[in-house]
């Protein structure tokens, strides 16, 4: 009986598959790998991811750069302000807790700042997270979006990640031409993106100019007017969207803790539509999406006045300081209403890469459209005086090598 017993436990296990070696695994794992891939979606193959701006922690790491200077991101350099600090310290007793699913009271805020209905309000994971939802819930296989040639790369990424087809149209003076994007509006069009003030140029459009526009396209074209650099605008004529929402069911405005507020680490942006497309939003953004910590930390953010009128201020000292350094140099760039400045420098990439070695973390933005400039941030006063040291010696070695 144990014989035979034996001899069947030895056919079952030659019967098995044998254990694959190291080498046989190594030498399948590209072919099934390739299998994988052809599985996902064509248009999210297609895409190029985004490429944020480079950490000072991660330039420490790659060139042993101490004490280096970020100016790539548009952040407020300042951090954000004491009733913050108050308001994550209380907050952080519920870490154990999963944060309000509906954001009551930051929705609550924000209505009673912005004089809109709760019902309006989409929040997001930073600005970023509404807009991938408004291409999700908008567009599909076939549809088109249109956005202006030098405009944010995530408008770009909303459309194409749905399976739609970009349509970009060239701008005017690095600024959106609005004449030539409602030109463009056909019926397979669904989303038109406007970045006001827009990024990276720092260009921005009119008050009129954006209400022609949205007299001129279809009345069901979703058009996303995103102002996530609005609280650093004093010009007269520079439209709040949020007041052109009651005539225009269409019109999606999109802003952001990130910038004026100096609360980019916690990610924290909104959305205001009409009802029945905040509706559709909230249908498919994840439940928790908006942590505890930066709902609390935006509550506290938005009611300090005083913080957000001090960063403007400090924000334009910095910029006509970065513009008359450029003006005395006759370097070309291009004028900002935003908190960055974008600057002409011959080679873009290679300026940003000798700025790095100095320790100063601007943007190389070819991605954009624009392989001539880089991008800066308004830092600190210290800080822009660190960058534009930099950069003169970064171009003084430049205009050296080309003389030799």
């Amino acid at each position: 009986m144990g014989r035979r017993a034996s001899r069947r436990e030895a056919r079952r296990c030659a019967a098995q598959p044998r254990p694959s070696s190291q080498e046989e695994i190594a030498l399948k794992t590209p072919a099934i790998t390739e299998r994988i891939l052809a599985r996902a979606r064509p248009a999210i193959r297609a895409l190029q991811p985004y490429q944020p701006g480079k950490p000072v922690a991660e330039l420490e790491r790659e060139l042993g750069v101490r004490e280096a200077v970020k100016l790539a991101s548009n952040e407020n350099p300042r951090g954000p302000g004491p009733a913050v600090h108050e308001a994550l310290a209380r907050a952080a007793h519920e870490l154990n807790r999963y944060p309000d699913g509906n954001g009551f009271e930051l929705k609550q805020a924000l209505a009673r700042r912005l004089g809109v209905e709760m019902d309006m309000i989409t929040l997001g994971n930073g600005s970023n997270d509404v807009l991938e939802l408004l291409g999700r819930v908008f567009v599909g296989p076939g549809d088109r979006g249109i956005v202006d040639a030098h405009s944010f790369v995530v408008y770009p990424l909303a459309i194409t990640s749905s399976g739609g087809e970009l349509v970009r149209v060239p701008s005017r003076h690095y600024g959106h031409d609005l004449e030539a994007m409602a030109a463009a509006v056909d019926e397979r069009s669904r989303i038109l993106f406007i970045a006001n003030p827009n990024n990276p140029t720092g260009t921005r459009v009119t008050r009129s100019e954006v209400e022609t526009l949205l007299a001129s396209v279809p009345d069901d074209l979703i058009v996303v007017l995103d102002e996530a650099y609005f609280e650093y605008v004093a010009e007269e004529d520079h439209p709040d969207g949020i007041s052109l929402l009651a005539a225009h069911p269409n019109l999606v405005v999109t802003r952001t803790f990130s910038k004026i507020h100096g609360l980019a680490a916690l990610r924290m942006g909104y959305a205001v539509s009409s009802p029945a497309i905040a509706d559709l939003l909230n249908r498919l953004r994840q439940p928790f999406n908006a942590n505890a910590m930066a709902q609390a930390a935006a509550v506290a953010a938005l009611e300090d006045a005083d913080y957000m009128a001090e960063s403007r201020r400090l924000n334009d000292e910095g910029m006509a300081v970065l513009t008359a350094a450029f003006d005395e140099r006759q370097l070309p760039y291009i004028p900002s209403v935003g908190n960055f400045v974008t600057l002409e420098v011959g080679d873009g990439a290679a300026v940003y890469d000798a700025l790095l070695r100095e320790g100063v973390i601007v943007r190389p933005i070819a991605g954009y459209g624009l392989p001539r400039h880089v991008r800066v941030t308004v830092g600190t006063a210290e800080e822009n005086a660190r960058f534009l040291a930099a950069l003169d010696r970064v171009l003084d070695v430049r205009a050296a090598g080309t003389r030799d």
